[in-house]
């Protein structure tokens, strides 16, 4: 019989909907019924994407004798980390100080009135069974014991610890952000660190910027060889669906060779932005492709018939990590005959060992074939035969923050590189996103088959639609964009400030867990913290906002701090930091909508480079509640472009040649 969570929204419950567990959702009703019962709470939070989630799940929680011990001595709370980010981090926060690392599955063990006692990630069965019943024993044997090691984690993590901020980072406080980098930076593989590796996104966002503002001088040389070597790396490696488009997670390996097979929307977004805009810095063919195809794999995957985007694919099909995507010799000949079949194990880097599990191997690209119409034609054959294949499950919730992220990303990729139905399938999911996440001036944080959640949207929420909303207004000049993004961050202003000029992750009248969650740094998306960073200061260039340009400078006080200590978390930040440094440029394009002239002008305005820049585009009498807009007519009748820094302008032009000499210039 199916437990509580058969009514859930969320995919990840209702995976679980058919355990013998008696979950119960997150809410009062199971803190209630734990005081009721005087039994521990033991929640235990993961994502429908999450390989380790599944083993545990099938390991246990399916596991009949496993959840009687579950039933008989707790209360057990399942939550999906991705629809209650805020449950999520505070509890995160106290496993990783009381194991010194974090993880899902994450398992805590709790009191009914919320204080983690006892904490830990993935189990295997007999050890979880163990588990459950020493803590059963011991709740009953030493109640005032486990009571007080529970208030001291809620004393140890209660309050503020974000250091109030002092000024953004200067120039020189950035350059030297680029040469810690350089210090961590893997010289042969691209990327930072060793295994796993995760795809730095928003540190290539950064390293772009800078150079873009230095040139080819001092550390602008070194910060965009990284990001080539970086992007082509993990383009070409086997973390990049070689056949369909998209990026795997992370790379279980220091070369980009083996992934972590679960596909997310965010990293996506994310690394079609990057690519998009090293093209546009560079002119790459590579990142044009890689950028185009991983647009096309979100639209063709990820899209749903509402129009919004889905929030992961899993790692596993039939029961198997990866089996999807992997392929041996003979599956290749089988698939494209005997001559295309083994030129494209050459071409893909397929041993007859395998450089995965069970002889197969993870498709690479490690150098462009010799012949492209034949690889075009091959990859569209082993789609074909791959699409035969038990397809991974997908989690098909909408989240509003990164679907903002997804909306920036295929917006400019739209424009710059010349797909109009990518900007069409961006707008589509900002109509989701203000239509159904949307109302009032707060939102909700996810949506399935185009019915709203019940939670809350957290900062990074706000943020990121506000900044996908920003992003499609540069693109399309539809104003409406503007008027949301400025009410959205105007509840940022009113319901998240922490008082010492940075925000917190919720918002003043959300649930109140033991603590009020507050992490300032990156992580596989922009914090909260630094999205809103980045659209205040957006939306202040195209209003001329003394209040939200501010607020962004406050926000960006952190990244100085953590520039000098740990720049591998504060991508974003660093990246609105040159942003903020540069002015940022701010371009108005006015002329008739349908203009030839108009579009050439709007497209060379998209096509700078200056970090963070602002574009707008009018008609040059109505200015549409935009204040960029006001006062700049057309030049004798004609279109034209305006170049301006904090609303001080040069004279407009009215030619595209005029235009990329004013923004060499600026």
């Amino acid at each position: 019989m199916p437990n509580r969570l058969a009514q859930a929204t969320s995919p990840y419950l209702i995976q679980h909907a058919g355990n013998p567990v008696d979950w119960f959702p997150w809410g009062d009703e199971a803190f209630a019924e734990a005081r009721r019962r005087d039994v521990p709470v033991l929640l235990s939070i993961g994502y429908a994407a999450c390989h380790w989630c599944h083993v545990m799940a099938h390991e246990s929680f399916e596991d009949e004798p496993t959840a009687q011990l579950m039933n008989a001595g707790f209360v057990n709370v399942k939550v999906d980390r991705e629809e209650r980010p805020d449950v999520d981090s505070v509890y995160m926060e106290a496993t990783q100080a009381m194991t010194g690392q974090g993880g899902w599955p994450m398992t805590v063990f709790m009191t009914p009135d919320g204080a983690p006692f006892y904490c830990g990630t993935y189990f295997p069965r007999e050890h979880f069974q163990r588990l459950l019943m020493g803590v059963s024993q011991a709740w009953h044997a030493d109640r005032a014991g486990i009571l007080e090691q529970g208030g001291r984690v809620v004393d140890a993590l209660s309050g503020p610890r974000v250091p109030p901020g002092g000024e953004p980072p200067d120039a020189a406080t950035l350059a030297s952000a680029v040469g810690r980098l350089f210090e961590g930076y893997d010289h042969e593989r691209g990327g930072y660190g060793d295994a796993p590796k995760f795809p730095p996104s928003m540190i290539m966002e950064f390293l772009l910027r800078h150079h873009a503002r230095v040139g080819d001088g001092g550390t602008g040389r070194t910060a965009l060889e990284m990001v080539r070597h970086t992007a082509a790396e993990m383009a070409r490696g086997g973390m990049y669906d070689q056949v369909g488009g998209g990026f795997a997670r992370y790379s279980v390996d220091a070369g980009w060779v083996v992934p972590h097979f679960e596909k997310m929307l965010y990293d996506n977004a994310l690394l079609l932005r990057a690519y998009t805009h090293l093209w546009r810095r560079t002119g790459d063919p590579l990142a044009r492709r890689i950028a185009l195809e991983t647009a096309d794999w979100m639209v063709a995957d990820l899209r749903t018939e509402e129009g919004g985007f889905a929030s992961a694919l899993d790692a596993d099909s039939e029961g198997e990590e990866g089996l999807f995507y992997v392929w041996t010799r003979p599956q290749l000949r089988e698939a494209l005959g005997e001559e295309d079949g083994d030129w494209a194990a050459e071409l893909f880097g397929v041993t007859e060992d395998g450089t995965f599990e069970h002889g197969s191997s993870v498709l690479q690209l490690r150098a462009d074939p010799d012949d492209a119409p034949r690889h075009a034609r091959v990859r569209a054959r082993l789609r074909q035969a791959r699409a035969l294949r038990v397809p991974p499950a997908r989690d098909d919730k909408v989240v509003a923050a990164w679907n903002g992220l997804a909306v920036a990303g295929l917006a400019e990729a739209g424009a710059l590189l010349e797909r109009p139905d990518l900007v069409d399938r961006a707008r589509e999911a900002a109509r989701l996103l203000t239509g159904t996440h949307y109302s009032r001036g707060r939102l909700a944080r996810t949506s399935r088959d185009g019915v709203a959640g019940t939670s809350t949207g957290v900062l990074e929420d706000y943020a990121d639609v506000a900044e996908g909303l920003l992003a499609l207004h540069a693109v399309t000049g539809e104003p409406e964009w503007v008027a949301v993004a400025g009410e959205l961050l105007e509840t940022v202003l009113d319901r998240f400030p922490d008082g010492q000029g940075g925000f917190y992750d919720t918002a003043d009248d959300a649930e109140a867990l033991f603590n009020r969650p507050q992490d300032p740094t990156d992580n596989a998306a922009p914090s909260g913290r630094f999205a809103a960073a980045g659209a205040l200061l957006g939306y202040a260039a195209l209003t001329g906002s003394t209040r939200h340009r501010e607020a962004a400078g406050a926000a960006l006080s952190l990244a100085a701090v953590l520039a000098e200590k740990a720049p591998r978390f504060a991508g974003w930040g660093l990246a609105v930091a040159e942003a903020y440094l540069a002015g940022p440029l701010e371009i108005a394009v006015v002329g008739p909508e349908s203009d030839p002239d108009t579009d050439s002008l709007h497209r060379a305005a998209l096509l700078a480079t200056a970090p963070g820049a602002v574009v707008t585009r009018g008609n040059g009498v109505d200015d549409g509640g935009i204040g960029l807009l006001r006062d700049r007519p057309l030049v004798g009748g004609r279109p034209a472009a305006y170049v301006c820094r904090g609303f001080t302008c040069r004279l407009p032009v009215t030619t595209v040649d005029a235009l990329v000499a004013e923004l060499e210039l600026a």
